[in-house]
């Protein structure tokens, strides 16, 4: 009986037009797959849309930012709590030690004797040591953290070294020049990653970097002006990559047409609605 239940279902399911509809989709003949890219390339060639594709690279911070007020009392208790669970070091028993030996040649019965034994006899003290130290720390200039010169030289990569920086490029669009992410037009036969690599790769400054990803992280659709625009191109897809720069080149020239700025200083250079899409993936660490 249930075998014959499940013949009915089987013969009903094979004869009706959603079961063929069914199997037609999973068809993997060759007829089918050529079908298939065949549509696929008539539909990007009928596409109105041209593409393109940009990097968004980012010098990571080189230094640790300066503490906030809640991050420096909370350091402060930090070292306090190291302090008090802390054990006696090496140098300090070192210390200890020297000043029992101080003490003992003090003394009126002190052995003159334990001076001609090689193990109490010490070239350097541990607090001839602990001097020097102190010296050499008093002698010690840091490297300043904040470099005003350099700083608001928007061109260089060493500005804001405890900040991340985004890479920016004049680039024509139009009849107008707009500082935006370094972009270039995807051609036939090659990847939107190998495009965003041509992009940076044709930038003069020899910047090498380490693209996170074969996936975009944004997209941003633009029309163009209708001056320009045409039935078969009314505008343009950016897609953007995000990648690390691993290596800088030669110092810029004073006029390089690309700017080092910060998630904050963005606004200022990319319009509001480019600005609205780009602001998404990039991360002010």
């Amino acid at each position: 009986m249930a075998s014959r239940s499940l013949f009915q279902f089987v013969t009903c399911f094979g004869r009706s037009a959603a079961g063929k509809s069914v199997f037609r989709q999973f068809s993997g003949s060759p007829v089918s797959r050529e079908r298939l890219q065949t549509n696929v390339l008539t539909e990007r060639a009928s596409s109105p849309w041209n593409l393109a594709a940009a990097v968004c690279l980012q010098r990571l911070p080189v230094i640790s930012q300066d503490y906030t007020p809640i991050e420096q009392q909370f350091a402060d208790l930090m070292q306090e709590m190291e302090l008090e669970k802390s054990v006696v070091g090496d140098h300090e028993l070192r210390l200890q030690e020297d000043a029992e030996k101080m003490s003992r040649k003090q003394a009126a019965n002190y052995d003159s004797d334990e001076d001609d034994d090689p193990r109490h006899q010490e070239t350097i003290l541990a607090q001839d040591l602990e001097d020097s130290w102190e010296l050499r720390l008093k002698n010690f200039q840091p490297a300043p953290r904040v470099r005003d010169d350099v700083d608001k030289d928007l061109t260089t990569v060493e500005r804001c070294l405890a900040d991340s920086l985004v890479l920016l490029a004049e680039q024509q669009v139009g009849a107008a020049k707009m500082w935006l992410l370094p972009q270039t037009q995807w051609k036939e036969g090659e990847t939107l990653r190998q495009t965003a690599e041509r992009a940076l790769a044709s930038l003069p400054a020899g910047f090498k970097a380490t693209f996170l990803g074969n996936s975009p992280c944004g997209v941003y659709k633009y029309k163009l002006p209708k001056a320009i625009r045409t039935e078969g191109s009314i505008g343009t897809k950016v897609f953007f990559f995000k990648a690390i720069l691993s290596k800088s080149g030669p110092s810029p020239a004073p006029n390089a047409s690309f700017l080092w700025v910060k998630k904050s200083e963005l606004q200022h250079y990319l319009k509001p609605a480019y600005m609205m899409k780009v602001d998404r993936f990039i991360l002010g660490l």
